[in-house]
């Protein structure tokens, strides 16, 4: 499968899920791919539509393995939310003056957290991934569902689409980001400190009772989406539903995933994001400050602190 855009260079900033299966398609698609990593890797594979694909990648450990480099035309920042600042160094070896920075990172607020780290004149693309992915070991990464990345109209979305045009991945742009970020957040809000709290895959929502506890922890967060601007209803609540229950009942969460790998949660930046709403607007979320202390508490253990 080969683009129809010419080769660029392209650093992907993260060897976790997202970044294994993004660097992979990318050089796919006929782009010339560096793999940003914190440990070294042999080889990355990537199981996905029943194809195992192995990418002739260029591996890096550290910004200076990149002098040679030069700025990159495309950065995909892909570690989760609350690593952002520890790839600030990354961001500023490989970013110029033209670079574009997807930010393929879960929450809302991706402007805000990685503008600050950007040097002038560097482009953010906040960037919303519509998939379930699964890294079983380092470099080794399952793609169980989805295909979609989710971007803000205007001329860095077209320039993405025209990148992996021809690709496994499908890049949309959408005129109301804000309704977007919201509805994509949606399918992580109950899902994910459910199946991480429980230590259980996606076979949760099969249950009917955990069905309807998912719902309502998602009208709390329709209430605060809305206050917050985004043009939502309660079909947004069902069809996030629909989506999470298409996941395979193998499959999980990145939340699940991080906990059972031992890893800091990324929960202040989804349920926390909720919350934190509601406070500003003086709506009542009973269940979502419930799963954030339960969340809060896992990750103090993980974090051993």
């Amino acid at each position: 499968m080969r683009s129809s855009a010419s080769a660029a260079h392209i650093a992907v900033i993260g060897g976790g899920a997202i970044g294994g299966l993004t660097a992979a398609v990318a050089h796919e698609a006929g782009h010339d791919v560096t793999l940003c990593l914190r440990a070294p890797l042999e080889e990355l594979t990537l199981r996905t539509g029943g194809d195992e694909l192995r990418p002739d990648l260029r591996f890096a450990t550290s910004p200076g393995d990149l002098a040679d480099r030069g700025p990159a035309d495309w950065v995909f920042l892909t570690t989760k939310a609350q690593d952002t600042e520890g790839a600030a160094d990354w961001l500023a070896a490989l970013c110029g003056p033209d670079t574009v920075v997807a930010v393929i990172q879960n929450g809302i607020d991706q402007r805000e957290r990685v503008g600050p780290l950007l040097p002038s004149g560097a482009h953010i693309l906040p960037t919303l991934a519509y998939m379930a992915v699964e890294r079983v070991a380092p470099g080794r990464i399952v793609h169980y569902t989805g295909n979609e990345l989710h971007v803000p109209q205007g001329p860095s979305a077209e320039a993405f689409v025209k990148l992996l045009d021809g690709s496994r991945l499908t890049v949309r742009p959408v005129e109301d980001f804000r309704s977007a970020a919201w509805r994509k957040m949606f399918t992580n809000v109950a899902v994910n400190p459910l199946t991480a709290i429980l230590k259980q895959r996606m076979h949760i929502l099969g249950d009917p009772e955990m069905r309807q506890l998912a719902e309502d922890v998602l009208m709390e967060g329709l209430a605060v989406a809305r206050a917050e601007g985004a043009q939502l209803d309660e079909e947004d609540v069902h069809r996030a539903l629909r989506a999470n229950a298409s996941v395979p009942p193998d499959g999980g969460t990145s939340t699940l995933y991080d906990r059972l790998a031992g890893r800091p949660l990324e929960h202040e930046h989804i349920t926390g994001a909720v919350v934190r709403g509601a406070e500003r607007h003086g709506i009542d979320v009973p269940l979502n400050r419930m799963l954030l202390t339960l969340l809060r508490a896992v990750d103090r253990e993980l974090r051993g602190s």
